[in-house]
C-alpha cells in the first residue's frame, strides 16, 4: 500500500478552496493510513487536529436508518406497514399536484407512506425546514421545536408526489426518528446513547455538545465565490429548535469517533470488539438498491452515476456507468460540509473522509478521493 498519491490530493484540495480536510483508512480493521492538511481556523492559521468536532450534517443519515433496522429485526416494525399505524397524523394525506395548464390542485393520496419509503426517500415530502407548519411549531414552542411536535406539523403540509413513486431527498429520516420515538419510547439522542454509540464507546457522538465539547468545536465555512474564499458560516440551519433531534442532519462527531460506527458496518454489522448492531443481512439489505423503474430516473447527482439507492445510502451497482474503481456494494452516504463515508464489507475497507465547508465541491471531492484510496490499496 502507498498512500502518497491521497495526502497530494488532500494538500491540493486544502490549497485550492477547502479550508481543511482529514481522511482516516481503515483496512482489515487496521488503520493504515491517516492524514490532514489545512487550517481550522483561517484568521488565525490554526492547523486542524484530530480533536475537532464537526457537524456530520447527512452523515447523520446512516445511524438514523441503522436504528430504525435495529427495530426492523426485533419485529416492532416491517418496512411494509404503513407509517399512520405508528404516527397517526399521516394517515390521509394530500398530494400537491400541477395540472398540464399550470393550475395547482390538492388531492387525496391514493397510496399510503410506508416505512420503507421513509427509508428509501420515496415518501413524497420535500427538504423545506421553513414551510408555514414547520415554522408554526417552532414559533409556538418558543424555539424548543421538540421533534415529535414537528414531525406531526409536517404531516400538515402536502406531498409533492404519491408515495413510492419518486425519489426525493427529503425530511424521510426525520420523521424515521420520530418512528423510533414512538415505538421504543425514548427520546432519539437517548436510544441512540444507549444502543449504538455507547456500546461502540463513542464518547464525541452525539446530538449535543457539552461545554468542553464545545470548545472543540471546528469552525464551519462557505466558499463565497464573489469574494473568492471561504467565509465563516455560523451553526447548523437543519436544527430547527434547542430539543429538535433531526435524524437526516444532527449529529455532531469527530473522525476517530465516527469511523468505529462505520466499520461496524463494513464488518457486517458486528464491531471488532464484538459489539453487535446488525445481523449482516440487515446490513446487506441496507445496501441493496431499493430503486425501480420509475424511482430511478430521479436519483440523478452527478457524482452517484452508477449507484442505487438502499436503505439510506448509496450503494454502488455498476463500475461501467460510475467508472469507479471501488467493489460493487460499497455503500456509505455524504454530509452538507463535505464529509464522506465508504464501507466495503468486500474489501474489509472503512474510510471517513471529513471537511467543515459548505458548497463543498462533493461533485468534484469525492469520486477522486474514492478512486484515489483504492487505487492506493
Amino acid at each position: 500500500m502507498e498512500f502518497k498519491p491521497l495526502s497530494t490530493f488532500i494538500d491540493r484540495i486544502t490549497a485550492w478552496r477547502i479550508p481543511w480536510a482529514e481522511v482516516l483508512v481503515l483496512y482489515g480493521n487496521k488503520e493504515v493510513f491517516r492524514y490532514r492538511s489545512g487550517y481550522e481556523d483561517l484568521n488565525m492559521t490554526t492547523p486542524i487536529d484530530d480533536q475537532r468536532i464537526i457537524h456530520l450534517y447527512s452523515l447523520t443519515k446512516i445511524m438514523t436508518c441503522t436504528a430504525a433496522l435495529q427495530l426492523v429485526e426485533q419485529g416492532k416494525i416491517l418496512l411494509n406497514d404503513p407509517i399512520s399505524a405508528y404516527l397517526p397524523e399521516y394517515t390521509d394525506m394530500n398530494v400537491k399536484k400541477t395540472l398540464p395548464h399550470g393550475e395547482v390542485i390538492f388531492e387525496r393520496a391514493k397510496k399510503p407512506i410506508l416505512v420503507r419509503d421513509l427509508f428509501t426517500m420515496t415518501a413524497g415530502f420535500s427538504y423545506d425546514i421553513n414551510s408555514p407548519s414547520i415554522e408554526e411549531v417552532v414559533r409556538g414552542t418558543n424555539g424548543r421545536a421538540p421533534t415529535r411536535d414537528v414531525v406531526a406539523a409536517l404531516a400538515k403540509e402536502p406531498l409533492l408526489c404519491e408515495p413510492g413513486t419518486k425519489w426525493i431527498y427529503s425530511l424521510c429520516h426525520d420523521v424515521l426518528v420520530a418512528l423510533v420515538e414512538v415505538v421504543e419510547g425514548r427520546r432519539f439522542s437517548d436510544y441512540v446513547y444507549e444502543e449504538i454509540t455507547g456500546p461502540l464507546g463513542m464518547h464525541d457522538t452525539g446530538f449535543y455538545l457539552s461545554e468542553k465539547q464545545r470548545t472543540r468545536l471546528a469552525l464551519k465555512y462557505e466558499y463565497n465565490d464573489t469574494l473568492g474564499k471561504p467565509i465563516y458560516d455560523e451553526g447548523n440551519n437543519y436544527q430547527l429548535g434547542s430539543e429538535y433531534e433531526s435524524g437526516g442532519a444532527g449529529l455532531y462527531s469527530t473522525v476517530s469517533d465516527y469511523v468505529l460506527f462505520l466499520n461496524t458496518l463494513t464488518n457486517l454489522g458486528t464491531s471488532p470488539e464484538g459489539v453487535r448492531l446488525l445481523s449482516p443481512e440487515s446490513v446487506n439489505l441496507m445496501r441493496t438498491d431499493q430503486l425501480n423503474e420509475g424511482t430511478r430516473g430521479y436519483f440523478s447527482w452527478s457524482q452517484l452515476a452508477g449507484y442505487g439507492y438502499g436503505l439510506g445510502v448509496r450503494t454502488h451497482i455498476s463500475r461501467q456507468i460510475s467508472g469507479s474503481l471501488s467493489s460493487l456494494g460499497e455503500f456509505g452516504w455524504s454530509g452538507a460540509a463535505g464529509s464522506l463515508a465508504i464501507m466495503d464489507p468486500s474489501r474489509q475497507l472503512t474510510v471517513m473522509y471529513a471537511q467543515h465547508m459548505r458548497n463543498n465541491q462533493e461533485p468534484y471531492v469525492h469520486p477522486r478521493l474514492r478512486n484515489i484510496v483504492y487505487a492506493c490499496l
